[in-house]
C-alpha cells in the first residue's frame, strides 16, 4: 500500500532551539522513541562529529492504554535537551492509519497474521518520514537504533544481521529501499545491550535502564487485541478437523493465529494446533504439528537488496518469523514481484501476512517478502 506523505504528517515546533545544521554530508535525523537504543545511538553519532537532529513520531495508541511506555516521547525529548540537540516532534497519525494499523486489522479479519513493526519501517518511516524528512530538512541521512548492520559488500553496502544474534531486527529491516542504504546508519550493530546501556549510564542518561519495548506500540504494549477496533464484535464458530468435521467452538477467529496451540480447547490424542482461519465460514482448521508445517513457502510482493543472489537455484537461508536462526532453503522461482522457497526442513506455521526474509552465508539480507497462503502441508511421519 502506498501512502503520500502530503497531509498525511505534520511537524510540531521544535521541542527547544530550532533546526540550525550546517549544509553538509555529516547531517542525520535520527528516531528517537525514549528508549536506550535510540538515545545512544543520537549520543554516538553526536560524538562521531555529525550534526544529529532528533525526531519523534506521534502515533495513535490504544485508547485504553495505561502502560508507562505511552508518553516515551518525552523522554527522547529529555534526552536531546542533555545532549545539546535539536528535538522535534512529528504528528504520523494520519499516515499510520493508512500503512500499519488499517492494513493489520484487515490482514487479522482476512485470516492473516500481520507482522505491523515490518509495515511500520517499510511504509512509514523509510517511506513517509524519510522522504518528509529530506525534503522539509536536506538530511539524507537516517539512522535508528535497530540491531542491524550496514556493511561493504562487493564494492556496495548491504544490510547484514547485528553481531548480537540474540538481538538481531533486520528481519524487520528488509523492506527499506535499496537505493537508501548508503544513506542508512545504525550504530547498535555490532554493539550488546549491556555495553548500550553502559554507555547511556555514562553519558548520565535517564532512560539507561528503561526496559525493553516488547509490544506493539500502537496497542501501549498491550495484548495486540487492544488495537483490533472490531475486537468486541468476534463471534465464535466451529473448529474442524482436516476432514471438515465439527471436533469444537473456538472464541472468535481474531483471537487465533497459524500454528497457536493455546486456545483450541480440543481432546484428542496428540496436541493440534490452528493449520488454517477461514473467515469467510468463521471457522478454524486444526490439526498436528506435521500437518501445520511446510517446505514450500510463497511470498510477494518482494523487497530485494542483492539482487545477483535473487534468482532460482540459489542455496540461501531463510526465516519466516523474527526469532530463531535462519534455515537452509532453495530458491525454486523468483521474480521482480515474488518468490518461491523450499526448506530442507519444513517449517513450522508460515503465516500468510508474515515475512519470508533470505539471507546469505554471510548473513547479508537478500531479500523477503510477505508470505502468501498458497501452499499445502508438509505432512511427515
Amino acid at each position: 500500500m502506498g501512502v503520500s506523505e502530503h497531509n498525511s504528517v505534520h511537524l510540531f515546533p521544535p521541542t527547544f532551539e530550532p533546526w540550525a545544521g550546517e549544509p553538509s554530508d555529516r547531517q542525520v535525523a535520527v528516531l528517537m522513541s525514549g528508549g536506550v537504543d535510540s538515545s545512544v545511538t543520537a549520543l554516538l553519532l553526536k560524538q562521531a562529529g555529525w550534526q544529529v537532529l532528533g525526531i519523534t513520531m506521534k502515533i495513535p495508541v490504544a485508547d485504553q492504554c495505561r502502560h508507562p511506555r505511552a508518553c516515551c516521547g518525552a523522554d527522547a525529548a529529555l534526552v536531546c535537551g542533555r545532549l545539546g540537540l535539536a528535538h522535534y516532534f512529528l504528528d504520523v497519525a494520519d499516515a499510520f492509519e493508512a500503512a500499519v494499523r488499517g492494513p493489520f486489522e484487515q490482514a487479522y479479519l482476512a485470516g492473516e497474521t500481520p507482522s505491523p513493526c515490518v509495515d511500520c519501517n517499510t511504509r512509514l518511516k523509510f517511506g513517509v518520514v524519510w522522504d518528509y524528512l529530506e525534503r522539509t530538512f536536506g538530511l539524507r541521512h537516517l539512522a535508528t537504533g535497530h540491531y542491524a548492520r550496514v556493511v561493504h559488500c562487493a564494492g556496495r553496502p548491504a544490510l547484514a544481521r547485528a553481531g548480537d544474534r540474540q538481538r538481531d531486527q533486520s528481519y524487520f529491516l528488509y523492506g527499506v529501499p535499496v537505493g537508501r542504504l548508503p544513506h542508512l546508519l545504525l550504530p547498535m550493530g555490532d554493539r550488546d545491550k549491556a555495553a548500550v546501556r553502559a554507555l547511556a549510564r555514562d553519558a548520565g542518561l535517564d532512560v539507561s535502564e528503561k526496559p525493553d519495548s516488547m509490544e506493539l506500540c500502537f496497542a501501549g504494549e498491550g495484548d495486540y487485541r487492544q488495537a483490533l477496533a472490531q475486537r468486541r464484535g468476534a463471534p465464535p464458530g466451529p473448529i474442524l478437523n482436516r476432514a471438515g468435521e465439527a471436533i469444537g467452538q473456538h472464541e472468535g477467529i481474531i483471537n487465533y493465529t497459524l500454528g497457536q496451540r493455546k486456545g483450541v480447547r480440543v481432546t484428542a490424542g496428540e496436541p493440534l494446533y490452528v493449520t488454517r482461519v477461514n473467515p469467510q465460514d468463521n471457522s478454524l482448521t486444526v490439526g498436528t504439528r506435521a500437518e501445520a508445517s511446510r517446505s514450500r513457502v510463497v511470498a510477494g510482493p518482494v523487497n530485494v537488496l542483492m539482487p545477483e543472489r535473487w534468482r532460482p537455484g540459489e542455496r540461501l537461508r531463510g526465516k519466516i518469523r523474527s526469532h530463531g536462526e535462519p534455515a537452509p532453503c532453495r530458491v525454486a522461482d523468483a521474480s521482480e514481484a515474488a518468490a518461491i522457497v523450499e526448506f530442507e526442513t519444513p517449517q513450522f506455521a508460515p503465516a500468510a501476512g508474515q515475512h519470508l526474509v533470505l539471507y546469505d552465508d554471510d548473513d547479508h539480507l537478500v531479500g523477503g517478502g510477505t508470505i502468501r497462503d498458497d501452499s499445502e502441508p508438509t505432512v511427515t511421519s
